[in-house]
């Protein structure tokens, strides 16, 4: 009566796929990361020049093949 067979589970949205370095995502990229978190600390997330080194470092991730939003 009940169905054994189920689904797999689906990854948590925060798991990153298709990582191409082997890398964990915390120790990639550290000078963008740097820069971000000294700016951001410093300046808030809406500074424009935080905003800049935010999306830098997104980009850097995603060549070290990340998945980020």
């Amino acid at each position: 009566m009940g169905n054994s067979a189920s689904a797999p589970a689906t990854p948590p949205a925060t798991q990153k796929v298709g990582i191409k370095s082997g890398k964990k995502i915390c120790c990639c990229c550290p000078e963008t990361k740097q820069a971000r978190d000294a700016c951001v600390l410093a300046n808030g997330e809406d500074d424009e020049d935080c905003k800049r080194l935010i999306e830098l470092h997104k980009e850097c991730l995603r060549g070290e093949g990340f998945d980020v939003k």
